[in-house]
């Protein structure tokens, strides 16, 4: 979930593939498990364009890995420390952080969830009521500023916040709030602000006061471009699958409450410790949290307050990863498990932590069982043409094809061959695809990539 420079030309749908090791070692001792974890980490390595990354693996208080590995700096060769102390920039990791303080403003009676956001914050939304809920979720329809074409002008500027503001209020809202969910820096971005209306603070101090001093985390901070900071890896961005420069430019007036916060993986295993222990938020403002919203229409979401929520062999996994100029992310909370898996790395290079942090995860729990994919009887013919909506920054088209009795779908000039579910639903990976049936047949494909529940309509229909 990138919170990068990102133009309508370049953004679009990704879908992780989960590569496991063969050889599962969960249940095996300690010694065995910790080799085959740090094996793990190391064979990440082997992308050239991932030069170092940290690691943490801790499983109901006990480490089974907290290291270090490759480089922190490239240019004077300098090892990331294998202590796993080096410090990165979290990208859209921060979006817990951020939904987290709303909740404590909530307890406080100082932000109503249901209240419409222009109460804390100047907006236009031309006559439209947007809940400070569907901030959180990315429900509003809001136009995403990262996924602006002048977004690339703003970036390495410093300028007051309120003109990115009056950039959005010139853009047309994506859909009306809660038909649909597309991933949104800019619900982020005005939470933050109404952190610092509400509270008289600081983003930045509100964080390190209410959330980072409570969970022990003493190594995070609100990232800065300028500032010197001991222990700080370098962030790399690969333009190609064999090159790496330096990180673009990018000034953190404006990942802002979205995406920047800096931190290391012990820090951010302290915080799911406690913010999932229950040492931040009141037990009704934690479920509200980490608990999915419906659309208008009732349709559930797997994206709740800045987390994503999905399942592992039917259990829930609290997760979400991050992206900005030079570093990815990704820090996943497996609750009836008492796990917690964090990949640091200092590139945008793949393959990115999601796909490590699921092999660590599987070593630790062992293999997923396959779900059995449900025969087909029906006539795939109902569903075969063109659907066409609006995505993460551009316009989406799914084609449906019938190949020799098999759906497939095309979409980035991938083919992509879902599994059949039952009733009208079909999954490949973690998208899950709906298709909604009308009186004249299939005119609607919901599309649920997690991070995103979009509505394309079918050509003609």
């Amino acid at each position: 979930m990138a919170l990068r420079a990102l133009t309508r030309r370049g953004a679009g749908v990704t879908v992780g593939a989960f590569v496991f090791l063969a050889v599962p070692v969960a249940g095996q001792s300690s010694p065995v498990l910790v080799a085959a974890l740090d094996s793990a980490a190391r064979a990440h390595l082997e992308s050239p364009t991932i030069p170092g990354l940290s690691v943490a693996v801790v499983r109901g208080g006990a480490v089974l890995l907290h290291r270090g590995y490759g480089l922190v700096d490239t240019e004077w060769n300098v090892p990331t420390p294998e202590d796993g102390s080096a410090s990165y920039e979290i990208g859209s990791v921060t979006k817990q952080f951020t939904a987290a303080a709303v909740m404590l403003l909530v307890e406080e009676s100082r932000v109503d969830l249901e209240a419409d956001f222009t109460d804390y914050v100047g907006f236009d939304t031309g006559s439209r009521t947007v809940s400070v809920r569907r901030l959180l979720d990315h429900t509003s329809g809001i136009e995403s500023y990262t996924d602006l074409e002048a977004f690339g002008e703003l970036a390495v500027r410093d300028l007051p916040r309120d003109s990115l503001l009056r950039m959005l209020e010139a853009e047309d809202f994506d859909f009306e709030p809660g038909e649909a969910l597309i991933y949104n820096n800019s619900g982020f971005f005005i939470l933050g602000l109404i952190i610092e209306a509400v509270s008289g603070q600081t983003y930045e101090e509100f964080i390190q006061e209410r959330l980072f001093e409570p969970a022990g985390m003493t190594e995070s901070y609100y990232c800065d471009e300028t500032a010197i900071r001991q222990k700080r890896a370098h962030g790399y961005d690969a333009v190609s699958p064999e090159k790496l420069i330096r990180a673009q430019y990018l000034d953190h007036t404006w990942p802002f409450a979205a995406g920047s916060l800096c931190s290391t993986v012990g820090d951010l295993a302290k915080w799911n410790e406690t913010v999932h222990g229950g040492g931040i938020l009141r037990s009704s403002s934690y479920q509200a949290m980490v608990t999915p919203n419906a659309l208008d229409d009732g349709t559930p979401l797997r994206y709740a307050m800045g987390v994503g929520v999905t399942e592992r062999s039917g259990l829930p996994v609290i997760s979400h990863g991050g992206g900005i100029n030079g570093f990815l992310s990704q820090l996943a909370w497996y609750p009836d498990d008492q796990l917690t898996v964090v990949v640091l790395q200092n590139s945008t290079g793949s393959p990115g932590p999601g796909e490590l942090a699921n092999t660590l995860a599987e070593l630790v729990l062992g293999p997923e069982p396959e779900i059995a994919a449900v025969p087909f009887q029906g006539d795939l013919g109902r569903y075969v043409g063109t659907y066409n909506g609006v995505g993460r920054g551009r316009d989406l088209e799914v084609e449906v094809q019938d190949v020799d009795g098999h759906m497939e779908l095309s979409l980035d000039e991938q083919m992509w061959t879902p599994v059949y579910r039952g009733g009208e639903r079909w999954v490949r990976g973690n998208v899950q695809l709906t298709f909604v049936p009308s009186v004249s047949g299939v005119d609607e494909l919901r599309f649920d990539s997690g991070g995103g529940h979009y509505i394309l309509r079918r050509a003609g229909g």
